[in-house]
């Protein structure tokens, strides 16, 4: 069952990077590139939280998840900060 909602919530933040991308594309607002490269950060969150609770449970990879989410955040949080329109 972790497998089936670890999946689905890796995919969902795919989902999202790529409508955010797509919208960027169409419009050129950079908010909605900022989001769409945190949510893209995310799913590598996602993938990581995979390999750590599925794949290799005896691997300690909280450190290396701990900096993505990270990353994801300051990304977003430089985004609403610093683009003004």
């Amino acid at each position: 069952m972790a497998i089936t909602i670890y999946t689905l919530c890796t995919l969902t933040s795919l989902a999202c990077a790529w409508l955010l991308f797509g919208s960027y594309r169409r419009t050129g607002h950079r908010l909605l590139f900022w989001s769409g490269a945190s949510f893209a950060v995310l799913t590598i969150n996602n993938v990581f939280l995979m390999l750590d609770k599925v794949v290799f449970p005896d691997v300690y990879l909280l450190p290396v998840r701990q900096v993505s989410a990270l990353v994801a955040v300051l990304l977003l949080l430089y985004g609403l900060i610093y683009e003004k329109e």
